[in-house]
Protein backbone atom coordinates (compact mmCIF):
# COMPACT_ATOMS: atom_id res chain seq x y z
CA UNK A 1 0.00 0.00 0.00
CA UNK A 2 1.58 3.31 -1.11
CA UNK A 3 1.21 5.49 1.52
CA UNK A 4 -0.36 8.32 -0.41
CA UNK A 5 -2.84 6.30 -1.59
CA UNK A 6 -6.47 6.56 -0.47
CA UNK A 7 -8.61 4.45 -2.54
CA UNK A 8 -7.46 1.61 -4.22
CA UNK A 9 -9.85 -0.44 -6.48
CA UNK A 10 -8.11 -3.62 -8.28
CA UNK A 11 -9.99 -6.08 -10.68
CA UNK A 12 -14.02 -4.59 -9.78
CA UNK A 13 -16.89 -6.23 -11.38
CA UNK A 14 -20.13 -5.50 -11.48
CA UNK A 15 -22.82 -7.56 -13.15
CA UNK A 16 -26.65 -7.50 -12.99
CA UNK A 17 -29.16 -10.10 -13.93
CA UNK A 18 -31.72 -8.82 -16.20
CA UNK A 19 -34.77 -10.88 -18.06
CA UNK A 20 -32.42 -10.51 -21.69
CA UNK A 21 -29.17 -11.49 -19.67
CA UNK A 22 -26.24 -10.78 -17.28
CA UNK A 23 -25.58 -6.90 -17.91
CA UNK A 24 -21.25 -6.70 -17.41
CA UNK A 25 -21.45 -3.22 -16.11
CA UNK A 26 -18.19 -3.08 -14.65
CA UNK A 27 -15.35 -5.72 -15.99
CA UNK A 28 -11.94 -6.04 -13.99
CA UNK A 29 -11.34 -2.27 -13.71
CA UNK A 30 -7.89 -0.64 -11.69
CA UNK A 31 -8.45 2.36 -10.24
CA UNK A 32 -6.09 4.58 -7.73
CA UNK A 33 -6.93 7.95 -5.90
CA UNK A 34 -4.22 9.43 -4.48
CA UNK A 35 -4.13 11.98 -1.71
CA UNK A 36 -4.37 15.65 -2.85
CA UNK A 37 -4.81 14.66 -6.69
CA UNK A 38 -8.06 14.85 -9.02
CA UNK A 39 -8.52 11.61 -10.98
CA UNK A 40 -11.01 11.72 -14.10
CA UNK A 41 -12.97 8.95 -15.41
CA UNK A 42 -14.13 9.73 -18.48
CA UNK A 43 -15.94 7.80 -21.54
CA UNK A 44 -19.19 8.42 -23.02
CA UNK A 45 -22.91 7.74 -21.36
CA UNK A 46 -23.21 4.25 -20.26
CA UNK A 47 -19.42 3.30 -20.25
CA UNK A 48 -19.40 2.17 -16.51
CA UNK A 49 -18.34 5.93 -14.88
CA UNK A 50 -21.23 5.67 -12.29
CA UNK A 51 -21.68 2.61 -11.68
CA UNK A 52 -17.88 2.39 -10.70
CA UNK A 53 -18.11 5.07 -8.05
CA UNK A 54 -21.69 3.42 -6.95
CA UNK A 55 -19.98 0.42 -6.59
CA UNK A 56 -16.75 1.69 -4.07
CA UNK A 57 -19.57 3.49 -2.23
CA UNK A 58 -21.66 0.53 -1.90
CA UNK A 59 -24.56 1.75 -3.38
CA UNK A 60 -25.29 -0.36 -6.18
CA UNK A 61 -28.99 -1.67 -7.18
CA UNK A 62 -30.01 -4.58 -4.88
CA UNK A 63 -29.71 -7.15 -8.30
CA UNK A 64 -26.46 -5.77 -8.70
CA UNK A 65 -23.41 -8.59 -7.66
CA UNK A 66 -19.93 -7.38 -6.91
CA UNK A 67 -16.66 -9.00 -7.41
CA UNK A 68 -13.32 -7.32 -6.38
CA UNK A 69 -9.92 -8.70 -5.37
CA UNK A 70 -9.41 -5.43 -3.37
CA UNK A 71 -11.14 -1.88 -2.50
CA UNK A 72 -9.55 -0.18 0.44
CA UNK A 73 -9.38 3.13 2.04
CA UNK A 74 -6.41 4.30 3.38
CA UNK A 75 -5.65 0.65 3.97
CA UNK A 76 -8.88 -0.65 5.41
CA UNK A 77 -10.75 -2.96 3.29
CA UNK A 78 -13.66 -2.08 2.34
CA UNK A 79 -14.86 -5.91 1.63
CA UNK A 80 -14.83 -7.15 4.96
CA UNK A 81 -17.29 -4.47 6.56
CA UNK A 82 -20.49 -5.10 7.47
CA UNK A 83 -23.51 -2.56 6.12
CA UNK A 84 -23.65 -0.99 9.33
CA UNK A 85 -19.68 -0.41 9.61
CA UNK A 86 -19.11 0.51 5.88
CA UNK A 87 -22.29 3.22 6.85
CA UNK A 88 -19.81 4.69 9.41
CA UNK A 89 -17.59 5.31 6.77
CA UNK A 90 -19.56 6.75 3.78
CA UNK A 91 -20.73 10.66 4.44
CA UNK A 92 -17.95 10.31 6.98
CA UNK A 93 -14.07 9.40 5.52
CA UNK A 94 -15.62 8.77 1.68
CA UNK A 95 -18.40 11.20 0.14
CA UNK A 96 -20.10 11.68 -3.32
CA UNK A 97 -21.84 14.67 -4.50
CA UNK A 98 -24.11 13.30 -7.31
CA UNK A 99 -25.38 14.86 -10.94
CA UNK A 100 -28.49 16.32 -9.74
CA UNK A 101 -28.41 18.65 -6.48
CA UNK A 102 -32.32 18.64 -6.78
CA UNK A 103 -32.73 15.16 -6.22
CA UNK A 104 -29.99 14.60 -3.81
CA UNK A 105 -31.83 17.02 -1.22
CA UNK A 106 -35.04 16.96 0.47
CA UNK A 107 -37.14 19.29 -0.81
CA UNK A 108 -39.05 19.12 2.89
CA UNK A 109 -36.33 20.13 5.38
CA UNK A 110 -33.99 22.95 5.33
CA UNK A 111 -30.57 22.82 4.02
CA UNK A 112 -29.42 23.78 7.42
CA UNK A 113 -30.64 20.49 9.08
CA UNK A 114 -29.85 18.42 5.99
CA UNK A 115 -25.99 19.30 6.54
CA UNK A 116 -26.16 18.76 10.86
CA UNK A 117 -27.29 15.76 10.52
CA UNK A 118 -24.57 14.54 8.55
CA UNK A 119 -21.45 15.98 11.24
CA UNK A 120 -23.95 15.19 14.45
CA UNK A 121 -24.58 11.47 13.15
CA UNK A 122 -20.58 10.69 12.45
CA UNK A 123 -18.51 13.13 14.59
CA UNK A 124 -21.28 13.11 17.82
CA UNK A 125 -21.21 16.76 17.84
CA UNK A 126 -24.40 18.71 19.19
CA UNK A 127 -26.11 20.93 16.70
CA UNK A 128 -24.91 24.46 17.93
CA UNK A 129 -21.28 22.68 16.66
CA UNK A 130 -22.72 21.40 13.90
CA UNK A 131 -24.01 24.44 12.63
CA UNK A 132 -21.10 26.38 13.04
CA UNK A 133 -19.65 23.92 11.28
CA UNK A 134 -22.38 24.31 8.20
CA UNK A 135 -22.60 27.99 8.36
CA UNK A 136 -18.47 28.00 7.67
CA UNK A 137 -18.91 25.25 4.98
CA UNK A 138 -21.29 27.47 3.17
CA UNK A 139 -19.44 30.65 3.63
CA UNK A 140 -16.56 28.61 1.96
CA UNK A 141 -17.79 27.02 -0.75
CA UNK A 142 -18.81 30.98 -1.77
CA UNK A 143 -22.37 31.26 -0.54
CA UNK A 144 -23.41 34.54 0.56
CA UNK A 145 -24.82 35.08 3.75
CA UNK A 146 -24.42 31.60 5.02
CA UNK A 147 -26.12 31.72 8.03
CA UNK A 148 -29.95 33.06 6.45
CA UNK A 149 -29.36 30.31 3.65
CA UNK A 150 -29.02 27.33 6.35
CA UNK A 151 -32.65 27.93 6.74
CA UNK A 152 -33.93 28.06 3.32
CA UNK A 153 -35.28 24.71 1.51
CA UNK A 154 -33.62 23.37 -1.93
CA UNK A 155 -36.28 25.03 -4.13
CA UNK A 156 -35.42 28.35 -2.90
CA UNK A 157 -31.69 28.04 -4.28
CA UNK A 158 -30.18 28.07 -7.90
CA UNK A 159 -28.78 25.35 -9.74
CA UNK A 160 -25.53 26.78 -8.93
CA UNK A 161 -26.28 27.25 -5.40
CA UNK A 162 -27.62 23.92 -4.49
CA UNK A 163 -24.80 22.44 -6.48
CA UNK A 164 -22.63 24.43 -3.75
CA UNK A 165 -24.73 23.29 -1.29
CA UNK A 166 -24.02 19.72 -2.31
CA UNK A 167 -20.37 20.00 -1.67
CA UNK A 168 -20.24 21.83 1.46
CA UNK A 169 -22.23 18.53 2.14
CA UNK A 170 -19.79 16.23 1.08
CA UNK A 171 -16.94 18.50 3.16
CA UNK A 172 -18.88 18.21 6.47
CA UNK A 173 -17.08 15.63 8.13
CA UNK A 174 -13.52 16.22 6.40
CA UNK A 175 -13.23 13.31 4.31
CA UNK A 176 -10.23 11.75 2.59
CA UNK A 177 -12.36 11.33 -0.59
CA UNK A 178 -14.55 12.92 -2.57
CA UNK A 179 -16.27 11.20 -5.64
CA UNK A 180 -18.20 14.02 -7.67
CA UNK A 181 -20.37 12.88 -10.37
CA UNK A 182 -20.72 14.79 -13.52
CA UNK A 183 -21.45 17.92 -10.77
CA UNK A 184 -21.07 20.56 -13.75
CA UNK A 185 -24.27 19.33 -15.74
CA UNK A 186 -27.05 20.82 -15.20
CA UNK A 187 -24.71 24.54 -14.87
CA UNK A 188 -24.32 27.12 -17.33
CA UNK A 189 -20.43 27.55 -18.58
CA UNK A 190 -19.52 30.85 -16.40
CA UNK A 191 -21.02 28.56 -13.43
CA UNK A 192 -19.32 25.14 -14.38
CA UNK A 193 -16.18 27.31 -14.20
CA UNK A 194 -16.07 28.55 -10.81
CA UNK A 195 -17.71 25.01 -9.66
CA UNK A 196 -14.26 23.33 -11.01
CA UNK A 197 -12.25 25.93 -9.48
CA UNK A 198 -13.71 25.60 -6.20
CA UNK A 199 -13.67 21.71 -5.90
CA UNK A 200 -9.54 22.35 -7.06
CA UNK A 201 -9.32 25.21 -4.11
CA UNK A 202 -10.99 22.68 -1.23
CA UNK A 203 -8.99 19.89 -2.77
CA UNK A 204 -5.89 21.55 -1.94
CA UNK A 205 -6.96 23.54 1.30
CA UNK A 206 -8.40 19.73 2.52
CA UNK A 207 -5.95 17.65 1.17
CA UNK A 208 -8.18 15.23 -0.01
CA UNK A 209 -8.88 12.95 -2.61
CA UNK A 210 -10.87 13.73 -5.57
CA UNK A 211 -12.70 11.35 -8.09
CA UNK A 212 -14.27 13.56 -10.90
CA UNK A 213 -16.50 11.31 -13.40
CA UNK A 214 -17.46 13.28 -16.45
CA UNK A 215 -17.58 12.84 -20.39
CA UNK A 216 -16.47 16.54 -20.89
CA UNK A 217 -13.00 16.54 -21.72
CA UNK A 218 -12.73 20.12 -21.44
CA UNK A 219 -13.60 20.25 -18.36
CA UNK A 220 -11.46 16.96 -17.55
CA UNK A 221 -8.38 19.10 -19.30
CA UNK A 222 -8.72 21.91 -16.29
CA UNK A 223 -8.60 20.03 -13.20
CA UNK A 224 -7.68 16.74 -13.43
CA UNK A 225 -4.03 15.23 -12.43
CA UNK A 226 -4.49 11.83 -13.62
CA UNK A 227 -6.98 10.17 -16.21
CA UNK A 228 -9.15 6.60 -16.42
CA UNK A 229 -10.76 6.32 -20.18
CA UNK A 230 -13.47 4.01 -19.77
CA UNK A 231 -15.21 1.84 -22.46
CA UNK A 232 -18.17 -0.50 -22.25
CA UNK A 233 -17.36 -1.42 -18.58
CA UNK A 234 -13.35 -1.11 -18.53
CA UNK A 235 -10.54 1.10 -18.26
CA UNK A 236 -9.18 0.99 -21.93
CA UNK A 237 -5.85 3.78 -21.28
CA UNK A 238 -4.81 5.43 -17.80
CA UNK A 239 -2.63 8.32 -17.61
CA UNK A 240 -1.41 11.62 -16.50
CA UNK A 241 -3.20 14.26 -17.61
CA UNK A 242 -0.31 15.29 -19.79
CA UNK A 243 0.16 11.79 -21.04
CA UNK A 244 -3.27 11.24 -22.18
CA UNK A 245 -3.89 14.76 -23.69
CA UNK A 246 -0.28 14.76 -25.47
CA UNK A 247 0.27 11.24 -26.28
CA UNK A 248 -3.38 9.53 -26.53
CA UNK A 249 -2.53 5.99 -27.55
CA UNK A 250 -5.60 3.75 -27.58
CA UNK A 251 -8.13 4.49 -30.20
CA UNK A 252 -11.26 5.00 -28.62
CA UNK A 253 -9.12 8.08 -26.45
CA UNK A 254 -7.85 9.45 -29.89
CA UNK A 255 -11.55 9.48 -31.03
CA UNK A 256 -12.59 11.44 -27.78
CA UNK A 257 -9.78 14.06 -28.15
CA UNK A 258 -10.21 14.77 -31.86
CA UNK A 259 -13.83 15.40 -31.50
CA UNK A 260 -12.45 18.47 -28.98
CA UNK A 261 -11.98 21.84 -30.48
CA UNK A 262 -8.75 23.44 -29.52
CA UNK A 263 -8.71 27.49 -29.48
CA UNK A 264 -6.45 28.82 -31.49
CA UNK A 265 -5.50 25.30 -33.15
CA UNK A 266 -8.68 24.15 -35.14
CA UNK A 267 -9.29 26.15 -38.06
CA UNK A 268 -12.24 27.53 -38.79
CA UNK A 269 -14.88 25.47 -41.01
CA UNK A 270 -12.60 22.49 -40.24
CA UNK A 271 -14.52 19.11 -39.57
CA UNK A 272 -13.96 18.14 -35.93
CA UNK A 273 -13.30 14.35 -35.52
CA UNK A 274 -16.60 11.57 -34.91
CA UNK A 275 -16.72 8.58 -32.92
CA UNK A 276 -19.05 6.81 -35.58
CA UNK A 277 -22.08 4.07 -33.99
CA UNK A 278 -22.95 3.55 -30.66
CA UNK A 279 -21.42 2.00 -26.95
CA UNK A 280 -22.35 -1.72 -27.66
CA UNK A 281 -24.76 -3.63 -25.38
CA UNK A 282 -23.07 -5.03 -22.61
CA UNK A 283 -25.01 -8.06 -22.25
CA UNK A 284 -23.96 -11.31 -23.23
CA UNK A 285 -20.80 -12.13 -24.23
CA UNK A 286 -17.64 -9.99 -23.19
CA UNK A 287 -15.26 -10.93 -24.90
CA UNK A 288 -12.72 -9.40 -27.08
CA UNK A 289 -12.11 -5.84 -27.41
CA UNK A 290 -15.54 -4.18 -26.47
CA UNK A 291 -14.64 -0.73 -29.32
CA UNK A 292 -13.52 -3.31 -32.00
CA UNK A 293 -17.09 -2.36 -34.09
CA UNK A 294 -16.19 1.04 -33.99
CA UNK A 295 -12.56 1.23 -34.65
CA UNK A 296 -10.53 1.93 -37.89
CA UNK A 297 -7.89 -0.30 -36.93
CA UNK A 298 -10.12 -3.96 -35.39
CA UNK A 299 -8.68 -7.14 -36.80
CA UNK A 300 -10.54 -10.35 -36.41
CA UNK A 301 -8.43 -11.58 -33.46
CA UNK A 302 -10.19 -8.34 -31.80
CA UNK A 303 -13.04 -10.46 -31.28
CA UNK A 304 -11.11 -12.55 -28.86
CA UNK A 305 -8.35 -10.62 -27.84
CA UNK A 306 -7.59 -6.57 -27.05
CA UNK A 307 -7.62 -6.47 -23.24
CA UNK A 308 -4.29 -7.36 -22.69
CA UNK A 309 -2.58 -4.22 -20.86
CA UNK A 310 0.48 -2.64 -22.73
CA UNK A 311 2.86 -0.20 -20.83
CA UNK A 312 3.93 2.65 -22.40
CA UNK A 313 6.13 4.33 -19.80
CA UNK A 314 5.45 4.84 -16.10
CA UNK A 315 1.90 5.61 -15.11
CA UNK A 316 0.45 5.43 -18.96
CA UNK A 317 -1.08 2.60 -19.98
CA UNK A 318 -3.67 1.19 -22.97
CA UNK A 319 -5.62 -2.18 -23.64
CA UNK A 320 -5.39 -3.32 -27.17
CA UNK A 321 -3.66 -5.72 -29.76
CA UNK A 322 -1.79 -3.37 -31.64
CA UNK A 323 1.50 -1.81 -30.40
CA UNK A 324 2.15 1.88 -30.17
CA UNK A 325 4.26 2.31 -33.30
CA UNK A 326 1.48 0.35 -35.09
CA UNK A 327 -1.34 2.67 -34.46
CA UNK A 328 0.74 5.71 -34.70
CA UNK A 329 1.97 4.63 -37.72
CA UNK A 330 -2.08 4.48 -38.74
CA UNK A 331 -2.52 8.06 -37.76
CA UNK A 332 -0.07 9.78 -39.68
Amino acid sequence: MIADSVLRVRDLSVEIALPSGTLHAVSNVDLEAMRGETLAIVGESGCGKTMTALAAMRLLPRRARLAAREISLSGTDLRALSDKAFSAIRGNRMSMIFQDPMTSLNPVYPIGDQLEEIHMRHRRAGRRRARERAEYLLDRVGIVNPRARLGQFPHQLSGGLRQRVMIAMALMCDPALIVADEPTTALDVTVQAQVLRLLKDLQAEFNMALILISHDLGVVARIADRIAVMYAGRVVETGSSGQIFGAPTHPYTRGLIDCIPYPGKTARRTRLGSIPGIVPSMIGDSRGCMFRNRCGWAEDRCRTDGNAERRIEEGHSYRCIHPVGHLQGAAS
